[in-house]
């Protein structure tokens, strides 16, 4: 079988099965829980059903025995002793025992009277210890409610309750019994109905065979095992009690009773090796358990069916699916067999490994070494295309291709036809200040216009556009013959490739915009006349539109207006020697100012600019600096004159001239302001034994004596006078420690003629006499 049409066959086959399995595991799933929850909600609602039918019979019993109790009979009996004589009475109340038995088949019932010591049954009066039921009726002593159900064997009780002496010495077997069946059921009332501690005056007991109680409890084979378990937890009203196999459920089931406090609910267990459902309920009325306990398999019965039968129709839906699927995947691999078929050598593809390979891919194969070569060669053909408009129209441009060579190339680059007039736009970026851009990204953010231009513009209208030098440049083509018509259509043309740029690249630019011209071989005119048309951006701005004709003609500089340049110029310059950033940035402005009243021709401004650049280079080597050192590469002139717009002039000079000029005057006045110091403390030292002062100073250095004292202040902290002093007093510290020089001896070394002169001054100084002094040091 062939690989693709195996692939094929496969995913068709599990694309229809898997769906028909999951349909069929999640319905067997859903049927099978449903079933589940049917037969527990159906446990549920049949032990329901029996305990009420148990406790409607027993709630009747119980209202019947109340009646009995609270009748005046009973309570007129229950005050007096009776004895045999008293027939009628007795009749009386037996006859109301009697009464009971339309609710339900008694067993046995009996009046007993504490107090008086008697016992009425449905069959027999007399004494107490007449009967064998002194330790059953004392056990209920215990008991605090005065109406409750007690479970017990009756044959277990004649056996083991001894027989009172109030008839002679009467031994069981001869003692009248109570009770006829092995296992009852007592429902007892204490007389009267006090729910207290306090000893009861007697009782009323009233015994319901478990076997009657029996007929009550479900017979359903389907709810499996039922019992009743009474407060004790053991088995009553069946035959439970014979084996023990629930007695380790019944804990479990006591203890959630417990725990949970719910008085019904259901689980899963194990009982002897089989899993087991079980559902119980608790009876209010005297905390009776009903338990039904069905094996899972039981459960599972129908489930099991209806697993058949979802098993057979998903087997039916998978042969059927298989069919579809392989008949389907033959189908679909016909045209396959049939490309293969037709290509050579495609009937048998085999690889080198011997294994068969994949049709697709060897299909690929073929048509990729059928067509490569005829794409290889579209793509660079169109590669070249595009490179060779670009060299074409940058020859063009520069005026190095003829009309007549024009005429015989521009077909082949599918240049516009049919045009009347063509116009040059040539674009710049403006400045890169303030945008995200970095200054080596100007080539890249040109390339990136050209492109845009291509794209804006149509074929029809417009030559293949270029990048010349620092502008991108873009030949239009119009059929247009008026000159106003066209003049407003090349600068509609212009707007929208400017919005466009600044829409999508946020990039201020100017465009400008060349006369209208017919002959291709003006165009290097028309590319000098629309840069020509730029450089107006020195005079009105930025971000604009311009024309060849809308340019003024050249104007003529004024000496009056020189004059005031030059004045301003000088104070720039005295600016810039004192370090004052304000006055530098006040001065340039006024000057740029001047510059925007008067309205000079564009073509002027590099020129005076050069100026004042000349006279920044002044200052720098004024102080021996390097212009290039101080400066940097970026402070040329040649970088000033590819400088197009008035902001770019206006931030060069202040970034790349003046902090720097203004750094490097604040750096070397401060390294002669230091030198000068030096020079002072120098002098200090070597002639502090004799006559100096700062005038002697001044002659020494040749500075003035007001300059000195303010360099000397500005760099030692203190004045001249004072740091000589200091010097003075620090020699004295020395030899007042180390020598037995005497005090005026001292002050003469000093160059004090009065001894007191330098203890006076010895004192203010260091805060104490020399003499104090010395006695302090030794």
């Amino acid at each position: 079988m062939p690989k693709y049409l195996l692939r094929l066959l496969c995913f068709t086959l599990i694309l229809g099965a898997l769906p028909v399995i999951v349909i069929g595991s999640v319905s067997y799933t859903i049927a099978s829980r449903d079933i589940e929850q049917k037969v527990r909600e159906s446990n549920l609602q049949i032990l329901h059903q029996t305990q009420m039918r148990v406790e409607q019979v027993l709630r009747s019993l119980q209202l019947s025995s109340i009646q009995y109790v609270n009748s005046p009979l009973v309570l007129q009996a229950m005050k007096k002793p009776l004895d045999s004589s008293e027939f009628q009475e007795i009749r009386d109340l037996t006859s109301g025992f009697n009464n009971l038995q339309a609710v339900t088949n008694i067993d046995q019932a009996y009046l007993v009277n504490l107090d008086e010591d008697w016992v009425v049954s449905m069959r027999s009066f007399g004494k107490l210890d007449d009967f064998s039921i002194r330790d059953r009726i004392g056990s209920y002593l215990s008991y605090t409610n005065s109406l409750f159900w007690v479970t017990q064997n009756a044959s277990s009780a004649k056996e083991s309750v001894p027989v009172s002496a109030g008839m002679g010495e009467l031994t069981p077997e001869q003692a009248p019994a109570l009770i006829s069946s092995d296992n009852v059921v007592s429902m007892v009332f204490k007389i009267p109905m006090i729910p207290t501690n306090v000893k009861p005056k007697g009782f009323l007991v009233i015994d319901i065979a478990d076997t009657e109680l029996s007929t009550y409890l479900s017979r359903n084979t389907n709810s499996g095992d039922m019992y009743v378990l009474d407060r004790e937890q053991k088995y009553f009203l069946n035959d439970m009690q014979q084996g023990g196999k629930y007695d380790a459920l019944n804990k479990e089931i006591h203890e959630m009773v417990q725990t949970t406090g719910q008085p019904e609910g259901f689980f899963s267990a194990e009982v002897e090796g089989n899993q087991v459902a079980v559902s119980y309920r608790q009876s209010p009325l005297n905390g009776w358990l009903y338990v039904s306990v069905v094996s899972l398999g039981q459960i599972t019965a129908q489930s099991q069916k209806i697993a058949l039968v979802t098993g057979i129709a998903t087997l039916v839906m998978l042969c059927v699916t298989g069919l579809f699927a392989i008949y389907g995947s033959r189908r679909m691999y016909s045209p396959i067999s049939r490309l293969l078929q037709f290509t050579k050598g495609l009937d048998s593809p085999v690889t080198p490994s011997g294994r068969r390979q994949d049709e697709f891919i060897y299909i690929e194969e073929q048509l990729s070494t059928l067509f490569s070569s005829e794409k290889t060669m579209r793509e660079q053909m169109k590669g070249q295309h595009v490179h060779l408009q670009e060299f074409f129209m940058t020859k063009l441009l520069t005026g190095k291709i003829s009309e007549e060579d024009f005429r015989y190339q521009g077909e082949l680059y599918d240049f516009p036809t049919g045009w009347t007039s063509l116009g040059v736009l040539m674009l710049q970026i403006d400045t890169l200040e303030g945008t995200r851009y970095e200054e080596q990204d100007r080539d890249l953010l040109l390339f990136a216009v050209n492109n845009m231009v291509g794209e804006l513009l149509p074929s029809a209208v417009r030559f293949t556009p270029v990048m010349l030098d620092d502008a991108q440049v873009t030949v239009l083509a119009s059929e247009l013959t008026d000159e106003v018509q066209l003049k407003e259509w090349m600068h509609t043309q212009a707007d929208w490739i400017r919005e466009r740029v600044v829409t999508y690249l946020n990039l201020p630019v100017s465009i400008g915009i060349s006369r209208s011209y017919a002959c291709i071989g003006d165009t290097p005119r028309a590319v000098q006349e629309s840069r020509e048309a730029l450089q107006g951006r020195v005079s009105l701005g930025s971000r604009i539109i311009l024309h060849y004709e809308d340019i003024q003609p050249r104007g003529q500089m004024e000496a009056a207006l020189y004059t005031q340049l030059r004045m301003i110029e000088d104070q720039l310059a005295s600016a810039l020697k004192q370090g004052d950033e304000e006055k530098t940035d006040t001065y340039f402005k006024q000057y740029l100012g001047l510059l925007a009243d008067k309205k000079l021709h564009f073509s002027e401004y590099p020129v005076i600019m050069v100026q004042l650049l000349s006279r920044v280079y002044q200052l720098v080597q004024e102080q021996g600096g390097d212009v290039a050192e101080v400066l940097g590469e970026k402070a040329s002139m040649s970088h000033l004159l590819k400088l197009s717009t008035l902001d770019e002039m206006t931030n060069w000079f202040r970034k790349r001239l003046f902090l720097p000029v203004i750094r490097f005057w604040r750096e070397q006045e401060e390294s002669q302001y230091m030198n000068i110091a030096r020079r002072m403390i120098r002098l200090i030292e070597e002639r502090y034994d004799r006559e100096l002062s700062l005038e002697a100073c001044a002659a020494e250095l040749n500075f003035h004596p007001v300059y000195l004292s303010r360099v000397f202040k500005k760099e030692a902290g203190v004045n001249f006078t004072e740091y000589l002093a200091e010097y003075r007093m620090e020699k004295a510290k020395t030899w007042l420690q180390t020598t037995n020089l005497k005090i005026s001896e001292i002050a003469e070394k000093l160059n004090y003629t009065n001894p007191t002169a330098f203890i006076r001054t010895f004192r203010k100084i260091t805060g104490t006499t020399p003499g104090k002094y010395r006695e302090q040091q030794r």
